[in-house]
């Protein structure tokens, strides 16, 4: 049987490492590990060039080279012979490159040093399937395929969902249904503080509602600055990316005002993608599973597809609500608050608040908080309008454009998942009603920390 490079595709997951062999002028051989190989198309692979002098002077005295390359699901080995075409230091494809490099290797604290100096393209002449004394079957005969049909009614039910929430919870359930993913993060760019916020969340003993990754971190830093899908394979030869966050006791996140990043302690291959719409990033989509080589070239298509879906949906949302918040709206009678009073801090400095000295949120979703407890308490209010609340945050953060929506439900979803005496109630598109167990007071603070 021909082989093709298009055969091999578990062989450039990085599961398990390539081995190129190559021959000084005089014959005296040399083998290097290499940590990627990508294939380009058909007829030629790239490999990352970060240490190899030896391997490089070579290649150019001898152009006679060996890739012994190694399927990460069977074992089966196989020797390509190939030869030396040229070297790039930019472009796509180096990019691309460096990007995967970058992210699996800041795991390990060592993105400095494993920096990529050039991808060297070889072309492909023969592949040999090394023979084995065992048969191997394939693991991925063990999968079902992606069903298009299931894919496209995830598709339509993301399409007709109106509101922020009801996007991000059909996106979740949408994974799990067609692709049987279960440990799955939804992340929002707050481009005013340059970070990524965890707004939906799946599978995790803890939500993790509200924590935050910089910008460029790992791979969903990687995946957002970049707008390209990131992904590892094989968690066990890196760190994984929660280890490198703090993690937090319920104490300690009140002090701190941070939220411990969800972990699957199990995790074996992770998948950044980021949710693109109109060629703007709006967050990424992150998916952990226990299992060695859990995505597929099908299924990282699927999950790019599902989440442009719902990015373009979120999108959209925002465009209806900002409209919605021009036609008026019936005034409901003011609930007359009764009970304990509830006390509420805002500390202007980072725009965190608390609630009955309990952390909620802080950023953009908490000076929405702070802007309604004002109205409430100057005019006697509880509902409010996006827009007013998009006005007035924009005079202060003239930044601050959309994902208005995204920034309440994150609001609303921490306010419930902390049990606290204040709810954030939709009432209509672009509208909510504060709702409280008792009367609001509320301290505003330019001050550190309480």
């Amino acid at each position: 049987m021909n082989l093709r490079l298009s055969d091999l595709s578990a062989c450039f997951e990085g599961v398990i490492p390539s081995i190129i062999a190559t021959a000084s002028a005089d014959g005296m051989p040399n083998i290097s590990y290499l940590s990627h190989v990508v294939r380009v198309d058909e007829e030629h692979v790239a490999l990352s060039n970060q240490f190899f002098a030896k391997t490089a002077a070579n290649v150019r005295a001898n152009p006679k080279v060996t890739l012994i390359l190694v399927d990460g699901f069977t074992g089966d080995q196989f020797l390509l012979d190939i030869s030396f075409v040229r070297s790039i230091d930019a472009g796509a494809l180096f990019d691309k490159i460096a990007r995967q490099l970058k992210a699996s290797s800041a795991q390990v604290g060592m993105s400095d040093v494993m920096r990529l100096r050039s991808a060297d393209i070889f072309r492909v002449h023969g592949i040999e399937k090394v023979p084995s004394p065992a048969e191997t079957a394939s693991a991925m005969a063990s999968r079902a395929p992606v069903s298009l049909p299931a894919l496209s009614e995830a598709m339509k039910a993301i399409e007709q969902q109106a509101e922020a929430d009801e996007i991000i919870d059909s996106l979740l359930g949408a994974i799990q249904r067609v692709l049987g993913y279960v440990n799955v993060l939804v992340l929002m760019h707050d481009n005013h503080r340059r970070c990524l916020i965890t707004t939906g969340s799946m599978g995790y003993e803890r939500s993790g509602l509200g924590s935050e990754i910089a910008g460029s971190d790992g791979l969903i830093g990687a995946a957002a600055t970049s707008g390209q899908t990131i992904k590892v394979s094989d968690m066990s030869r890196v760190r994984r990316f929660g280890e490198a966050i703090a993690l937090e006791s319920e104490g300690a996140e009140n002090a701190t005002r941070t939220i411990a990043f969800p972990q699957l302690p199990t995790a074996m291959s992770q998948i950044a993608v980021p949710m693109t719409a109109g060629g703007t990033v709006l967050g990424v989509l992150f998916i952990e599973s226990p299992e060695r080589l859990a995505f597929r070239e099908e299924d990282e298509a699927a999950l790019e597809i599902l989440a442009g879906q719902a990015a373009s949906a979120l999108r959209a949302s925002e465009r209806e609500a900002a409209a919605a918040e021009l036609r008026p709206a019936a005034r409901l009678p003011e609930p007359i608050a009764v009970g304990r009073d509830v006390r509420v801090v805002h500390h202007r400095f980072d725009d965190s608040v608390f609630v009955d000295g309990t952390y909620i949120v802080k950023g953009v979703a908490g000076t929405l908080l702070r802007l309604m407890l004002e109205w409430h308490r100057s005019d006697g209010r509880s509902e409010f309008t996006n827009r007013e609340m998009r006005l007035a945050v924009g005079a202060r953060m003239p930044e601050i454009k959309d994902n208005l929506e995204t920034r309440l439900l994150l609001l609303r979803r921490r306010l419930e998942e902390k049990q606290a005496p204040i709810r954030l109630v939709r009432v209509g598109r672009g509208r909510v009603r504060l709702e409280a167990e008792g009367p609001l007071i509320l301290d505003a603070t330019a001050g550190d920390y309480p």
